[in-house]
């Protein structure tokens, strides 16, 4: 395989997944551009952690294989194949309305890549390229709170303090009135919270009798706390996928003497009342505006080298990995 740092500057790169654990950067064809379609050089791209691991560890249940296919991604599941969702770049060639412009695609990671242009959405220059990578998980966030469907002045706890947790929190805490508690069992955590205006409990101290719950931990034992966090006909929101793993729960004790209910949420559909007037389109726009906040720079932090990152990636996708996932640098 060519070197990357060493080799032709202009040479396409993409990060292929090519078997458990095992990643490398494969050369691509040069891109041939096509009506109605554009070519983006990438600034940065964003690396899901929870979802990108089960795909790194061949972990994803073939009955599932088609719905958990990201848009423009290329092999099949379990391996190799070429995954990832949060890439953000400029436009180089193509519709003259978007050259220069800088967008955002569900599109793996690569150095440059040709998309349709319906499948582009435009970054506000007021938003930095950078935060931009968080466009696909604000989206999911946003939907989470319109299935959850929870408003001003309700008591709100979000157990999870991942990126699509910390965003949940940030928010439900712009609603007005609403008592928002991140539960995470990491510390770490709390500095987080605290620069989104949400307030921090460990595990142990997580509040009662919540309106309501939000689960986004993917563990059986982060599940088990949100449903204790509930109050009497509270809806707990589960926004974790799992993969090919079972989880067992306590559903005795409380669950049905206090009446609660599950919702599952997940962004591959508009949420249900909201799906007969938005598109997907108008959903992923109305992320990304939400992104201008420089509050929210505390989630992209840290960075790795789009060359380094077939060494890197066990070590950043690994369970036991401190902070947030890093950006994907490409410049």
């Amino acid at each position: 395989m060519p070197d990357p740092a060493s080799g032709n500057k202009g040479q396409v790169l993409a990060l292929w997944i090519t078997g458990c654990g095992q990643s490398e950067l494969r050369p691509a064809p040069e891109p041939q551009l096509n009506a109605g379609e554009v070519l983006v050089r990438t600034l940065w791209s964003g690396i899901s952690r929870g979802t990108e691991r089960l795909v790194y560890e061949g972990r994803v249940p073939p009955a599932e294989a088609g719905r958990m296919a990201s848009p423009l991604q290329e092999g099949s599941f379990p391996f190799p194949v070429k995954y990832g969702y949060c890439a953000v770049g400029v436009v180089e060639d193509g519709s003259p309305d978007l050259l220069g412009r800088t967008v955002f695609a569900l599109h793996p990671h690569q150095n440059r890549f040709i998309a349709p242009v319906e499948m582009i959405a435009p970054v506000p220059e007021a938003i930095p390229p950078r935060r931009g990578v968080l466009a696909a998980n604000m989206e999911t966030a946003l939907n989470a709170l319109w299935d959850a469907g929870c408003g001003p002045a309700d008591k709100i706890v979000v157990v999870g303090g991942g990126i699509v947790g910390l965003l949940v929190a940030y928010l439900s805490a712009r609603l007005p009135g609403t008592d928002v508690t991140l539960v995470d069992i990491r510390s770490d955590r709390r500095a987080m919270a605290e620069a989104l205006g949400v307030r921090f409990a460990p595990a142990g101290d997580a509040p009662q009798e919540a309106d309501m719950v939000f689960h986004a931990s993917a563990s059986a034992e982060g599940l088990d706390l949100a449903l204790s966090c509930g109050g009497f006909e509270a809806s707990v929101v589960e926004m974790s996928w799992y993969g090919d793993r079972e989880v067992k729960l306590s559903l005795g004790g409380a669950f049905h003497s206090k009446r609660l209910r599950l919702v599952s949420s997940q962004v591959g559909q508009v949420a249900p009342s909201r799906r007969p007037r938005w598109t997907h389109a108008r959903r992923l726009q109305a992320a990304i505006a939400l992104l201008d906040d420089p509050r929210l720079d505390v989630l992209v932090a840290s960075e790795v080298k789009f060359e380094d990152l077939p060494q890197k990636l066990a070590s950043i996708l690994s369970p036991d990995a401190d902070g947030l996932p890093p950006v994907v640098r490409y410049t």
